[in-house]
């Protein structure tokens, strides 16, 4: 699987992990130079709080486009750390 944002590889692994339809890519398999921390939260009652990250590709940022649990609920504790992705990233399976 592939994130793709502004035709630039965000994210590529083969052990994606899928929860409600999102793919959730390994820490590992993200290229971190397009991410960039944000201070966004937000809480899922069965995953816990998610943290985002803004996606830059050549100075146009794509605001809180990256979402992972670091401290994720038991329930969700199989994509700790791992990323999905959405407004506008595509995912694709190559």
């Amino acid at each position: 699987m592939k994130a793709i944002w502004k035709n630039q590889i965000l994210a590529e692994s083969k052990n994606t992990i899928v929860v409600e339809g999102n793919h959730y890519f390994p820490p590992g398999s993200i290229n971190e130079n397009f991410f960039e921390k944000t201070e966004t939260h937000t809480t899922c009652p069965w995953k816990g709080e998610a943290s985002y990250y803004n996606i830059i590709v050549e100075g146009e940022k794509n605001k809180d486009a990256a979402w992972y649990y670091p401290e994720p609920k038991e329930a969700a504790s199989k994509i700790k750390d791992f990323i999905a992705f959405w407004k506008g990233v595509k995912v694709i399976n190559e």
